[in-house]
């Protein structure tokens, strides 16, 4: 295919990226399977253990993004976007056989693999527009993450407004959605995400645009949020009337060929700080050189491994003490996160809360704040005071912590409290990981990278919420002989644990961000980013 040379900081970026904030939205499928989950319990006949790993299923299917990672190097957006529609297709398909009964005596089995299929595509979406906006604006990387991860994180509260006010609270409706309404709109966005040639320099016009696209997720976040005021008015008027809900069961490659080049290059061309690289890295271990047999008369040629803040492979990167560090406050902030999103509504339960759906919404939407606002934040501070994006981690396993001993202490009206603090801390681990990601170990191989960091989420949800949150919840609701466990103790112990991971994930954080600060300095030091020397890969 040829390559498409676009001009600099032409228009096709900015609408590449209005085109991405609809697929992310799609992209958030996975969100829904509390929504559906009660028909499948009740129409396949499962039990509250087979439902929980169902939704250990829906955790693998959106967060093992390791295909489209390696896909993201050797074909097009468009070639990734529509293997995401295929499954969407298949997989939510199967399920809306099952939940409509068109089909009787699907095997469970079948159901498991339909579930991480339909899920699955949420990482063929999320890492063809992620991968090609991160890599046409990389001087704005934090403000475009916290953009489009915000986007995504909102999807849960889109369905289900959509599931409540148009569906009726259909669940075979809203899987005939996610069926066919996903891939239709995602077809139609495709021909816009393209990678294009980004400016060689940070252009003042792209702040303002940027400004200009927070301004009006702000409106939006305004107008959204006014459905709010109604757990607002359960907590100051608890003895109100409630409605009462049953509760919820849980286009060109970027990448080149030999010989070839292509609009991407621009990205790993040296820039002004490579002599500064060279003086920094001059006391690091990293100056060993690899052999490698040259294509030639037998000659030998040296080539460096490459350093922080340039070009890594997958194979280079998984031996640095960094990567680990950065993939276990991932697995431990996220995992804690998801085990709370995947018990929701056995929570709003166990606290006495009738319609769990609200806390959802509401959990949906401070994601998006806590994604939105630490993308915009982490970008100011870095450029400001050359700060590791790391250090809002940091923060943010701190504030959880604290929630989940709230949690644990189940004190009056903590309920509305604790939910809004845990989404905005929820939502700050996703969007900053992105960027970190990519100032770290470069863009050419980023959509790897980035999705083998992704695999920590579904290790968490098995570990956090299938077995240690579903064992203990078990355990407290055979005490009291019913299926269904109420009172502070159902998640006491499982919220005390979460509190000691979220500990541990802040120590690792601050070691982590002790650790890349140098490279922070020096890739900032200018006030704006600025291209490493490329490694020669």
């Amino acid at each position: 295919m040829p390559n498409r040379a676009l001009k600099e900081g032409s228009r096709p970026p900015w609408v590449g990226l209005a085109a991405a904030v609809w697929v992310l939205i799609a992209a958030g499928n996975g969100s829904n399977f509390a929504l559906y989950s009660p028909s499948l319990k009740s129409v396949l006949g499962l039990n509250q253990q087979q439902i929980t790993i169902l939704g250990v299923a829906n955790d693998i299917g959106e967060n093992v993004g390791l295909l489209p990672g390696i896909a993201c190097n050797k074909f097009p957006p468009w070639a990734l976007l529509s293997v995401g529609c295929v499954f969407c297709f298949l997989g939510y398909g199967v399920l809306w056989l099952a939940v409509t009964q068109t089909v009787f005596g699907l095997p469970y089995w079948l159901i498991w693999v339909a579930l991480v299929v339909a899920t699955n595509s949420t990482t063929w979406f999320g890492t063809a527009v992620l991968v090609t906006n991160m890599r046409n604006f990389p001087f704005s990387r934090g403000t475009v993450s916290g953009i489009l991860k915000g986007y995504a994180g909102i999807a849960a509260a889109v369905y289900t407004v959509i599931y409540i006010l148009a569906l009726k609270d259909s669940d075979s409706k809203l899987l005939l959605l996610l069926t066919l309404g996903i891939p239709i709109l995602c077809l139609a966005m495709m021909y816009f995400i393209r990678p294009c040639t980004p400016a060689s320099g940070e252009e003042s016009s792209d702040h303002v645009h940027f400004i200009f696209s927070q301004v009006a997720i702000l409106i939006l976040v305004v107008v959204l949020m006014s459905p709010l005021a109604i757990p607002v008015k359960m907590t100051l008027f608890p003895a109100a009337k409630k409605r009462n809900v049953p509760p919820s069961g849980s286009s060109d490659h970027l990448v080149p060929k030999e010989g070839e080049s292509t609009p991407a290059d621009s990205l790993l061309t040296p820039s002004s700080s490579a002599t500064t690289l060279g003086s920094f890295y001059e006391n690091e271990d990293a100056l060993d050189a690899d052999m490698l047999l040259a294509v030639g008369e037998g000659a030998v040629k040296k080539r460096r491994r490459p350093r922080r803040g340039e070009d890594f492979k997958i194979r280079e990167a998984i031996i640095k003490a960094d990567f680990w560090l950065l993939w276990v406050v991932s697995f431990l902030g996220i995992g804690a996160g998801v085990t709370v999103l995947n018990n929701l509504a056995q929570i709003g339960v166990a606290f006495g809360l009738e319609n769990t759906t609200l806390l959802l919404t509401l959990f949906s939407f401070c994601n998006f704040v806590g994604r939105i606002g630490s993308g915009a934040i982490s970008e100011h501070f870095v450029r400001l005071k050359m700060i590791p994006r790391t250090l809002w981690m940091t923060f943010a396993l701190m504030v959880m912590l604290m929630t989940f001993i709230l949690f644990a202490f189940a004190l009056n009206g903590v309920l509305y409290a604790a939910i809004p603090l845990l989404g905005i801390c929820y939502g700050v681990l996703y969007a900053i990981m992105v960027p970190t990601v990519s100032e770290l170990f470069g863009l050419r191989h980023f959509g790897l990278i980035y999705s083998f960091m992704g695999l920590g989420n579904p290790i968490g949800a098995l570990l956090f919420s299938g077995t240690l949150a579903g064992h203990i919840y078990d355990a407290e609701a055979a005490k009291q002989s019913s299926s269904t466990c109420v009172g502070p103790d159902c998640f006491k112990v499982t919220f005390l644990v979460l509190a000691g991971v979220c500990g541990l994930g802040a120590i690792l954080s601050i070691i982590l961000t002790v650790r890349i600060r140098p490279v922070y300095q020096l890739l900032y030091s200018g006030g704006s980013f600025r291209l490493p020397q490329a490694s020669g890969h």
